[in-house]
């Protein structure tokens, strides 16, 4: 049985831009997709920390953290679940039930997504 995740969508800070180009070229030799240049924010109810997850190492990116990456499937597009090792555990700048969703596509645009739609991701 595969894990799904369900949550609703919700509206980022307009950051995102800026660390999905630091990460794209990594995504096109990792995974051979070229990143839409921003996220996904999908909000669940539990406290989700990512484990078993691939990793982008600080110096890969000119970063201070690792990043690390899960693999997930939302409305048959691949996509990835991206988060910072410092956000992986309580204490982070950003909440464990806040996951950030990468894509080479605008997600919210392809599947008319506004704020609060109820979506499902499944883990892969």
């Amino acid at each position: 049985m595969k894990y799904k995740l369900i949550g609703i969508v919700k509206s980022g800070l307009g950051e995102a831009s800026f660390w999905t180009n630091k990460i794209s070229k990594i995504f096109e030799e990792r995974y051979g997709i070229t990143l839409f240049p921003g996220t996904l924010n999908i909000e669940i109810e539990e406290d989700y920390i990512l484990n078993n997850s691939e990793e982008i190492l600080p110096n890969e990116y000119n970063g201070n953290y690792k990043v690390l990456i899960t693999r997930c499937k939302i409305f048959e597009n691949i996509s990835y679940i991206v988060r910072p090792e410092i956000n992986n555990k309580k204490g982070g700048t950003h909440p464990l039930n806040l996951l950030e969703l990468v894509s080479d596509r605008n997600l919210r645009k392809t599947y008319n997504l506004k704020d609060n739609d109820k979506v499902e991701i499944e883990l892969l």
